[in-house]
């Protein structure tokens, strides 16, 4: 299965190796006016740089067969890049370029990075507080019939993920039907298969909802309300194919989570600050919030094994452990997907070192410019079911082609829910694998992907219709 990402990925990276290894003049040609730098693509450090990322990125697929976690080798050849973009630029008598390229996108990678880390711990406050645990308590205890199941955690994953991640979202309503339904294929297979394309689906209307569509707000490629447009072919995508536990402050945690996605908002759009301020904002408020429920949670905790006659807490505390831990808000952050926070970091600067080198402005040529941008964005879909649409995303962006607002819209509409088209192309799908192993199978997916692909294909031709002013 995974030898398939490392085919989506191996052909069109040696297409281009040889095309602008053998034909530098076209990667001149096609060079971004918005790099001063001159095209490298033709020198040795650059064909090298080139095969080191394949050999990284082939290392990262082969990550369920090896057992080596992803971030490492891209974090390796995101230094090793570099070094190599450094010396092909010494070598064209510019030595100080590739350090001043470096800092630009250390600092685009930075605004992700601390974004997402405080997108994270939210997330892993609701999960400790019991919202997501409350929930699917309440949709296993109401007794609804198999169909109903189906459609509503349909519903639920196209909805709750434009917030919260489409793995999280997938593995809640994953949960759900296989407590319902146990191992009864006829029916956990087409339940399960929904939940994924619902969530990628409902991650593509939200600068939310996904890595993707976050790169394209704040890359300012599109502005906050403009990602709704794809609401409505979002929701074509899913339908073609297809609070009671809650612990004290878990509520309160939810409205400061939307309080700061409501800030992060008014601050990119009215003082043209970077999102990720609002969000860190906000954290900081989560973690004012967190030191009051330690303090309770302690308290309550410890005055249930308090000896009579001992009235001081603190003195307690001197000999006794409490049988429950209070709430920690570092521990939930450092739960944070580290390995993935680094993956990006890895694949943001070897994807940047190969745009250096001109790489991408050769790419955007023969796809953008040879092919038209209506094509060429169909096609970044159907990659991003065999190789991860961040990395794809990231290199759609860093081409930076010339296009209306909405193919904007359109490539990311195909980036969001491309993946849907294999069980692998997405977090979502891989998750459940694990969560139904020897139910929900590769090949189980793959005999409902042609559903999945008229799902993509009128998603496409829904949003070209409803939005045709845009393109």
């Amino acid at each position: 299965m995974r030898g398939l990402k490392f085919g989506g990925l191996l052909l069109p990276m040696l297409m281009l190796f040889g095309l602008v290894g053998m034909h530098p003049a076209l990667a001149n040609e096609a060079m971004s006016t918005e790099l001063a730098q001159p095209s490298l693509t033709g020198s040795f450090w650059a064909m090298l740089a080139l095969g080191v990322f394949i050999l990284a990125y082939g290392l990262v697929i082969a990550e369920e067969n090896i057992h080596l976690r992803k971030s490492k080798p891209m974090v390796i050849a995101a230094g090793v890049i570099w070094v190599l973009v450094a010396l092909a630029f010494a070598g064209a008598g510019q030595p100080e370029a590739a350090g001043a390229l470096l800092k630009e996108v250390v600092a685009e990678y930075a605004e992700l990075l601390l974004f997402l880390l405080a997108a994270m711990t939210f997330i892993n406050v609701l999960q400790e507080r019991g919202l997501f645990d409350a929930l699917r308590s309440w949709l296993v205890s109401r007794g609804f019939s198999l169909r109903t199941i189906f459609w509503l955690t349909g519903v639920l994953a196209f909805f709750i993920s434009p917030i919260a991640d489409n793995l999280t979202t997938a593995l809640i309503m994953g949960a759900v039907v296989m407590a319902v339904a146990g191992t009864e294929r006829r029916f956990v297979v087409p339940a399960l298969i929904s939940i994924v394309v619902a969530a990628n689906a409902g991650g593509a209307f939200s600068p939310f909802g996904d890595i993707t569509t976050l790169m394209v707000w704040q890359k300012g490629m599109l502005q906050f309300h403009e990602f709704f447009a794809l609401f409505i072919p979002s929701l074509v995508n899913w339908l073609v194919p297809a609070f009671i536990r809650v612990k004290q402050g878990g509520f309160i945690a939810l409205g400061l989570f939307i309080a700061s996605i409501a800030l992060a908002v008014v601050m990119h759009n009215e003082l043209h600050l970077p999102p990720m301020l609002g969000l860190m904002t906000g954290l900081g408020a989560l973690m004012v919030l967190g030191y009051f429920i330690r303090r309770g949670e302690g308290e309550r905790s410890l005055e249930s094994i308090l000896p009579g006659g001992m009235n001081d807490i603190s003195e307690l505390t001197r000999y006794f452990k409490p049988k429950d831990k209070p709430f920690d808000i570092f521990i939930s952050m450092k739960r944070a997907e580290w390995d993935t926070l680094l993956f990006f970091y890895g694949v943001i600067l070897s994807v940047g070192g190969l745009g250096a080198l001109g790489y991408l402005a050769a790419l955007s040529n023969l796809i953008y410019v040879e092919l038209g941008a209506t094509t060429a964005n169909v096609l970044v879909g159907l990659l991003s079911a065999v190789v991860d649409n961040i990395p794809v995303m990231y290199a759609v962006l860093s081409m930076n082609p010339d296009m209306s607002h909405g193919q904007w819209l359109l490539v990311t509409l195909t980036a969001g829910v491309g993946g849907s088209l294999l069980s692998v192309g997405s977090a979502a799908g891989v998750g459940l694998m694990g969560q139904a192993r020897g139910v929900y199978t590769f090949m189980a997916h793959m005999r409902w992907s042609w559903a999945v692909l008229l799902g993509y294909v009128a998603s496409i031709l829904t949003h070209l219709s409803l939005n045709a002013s845009l393109m």
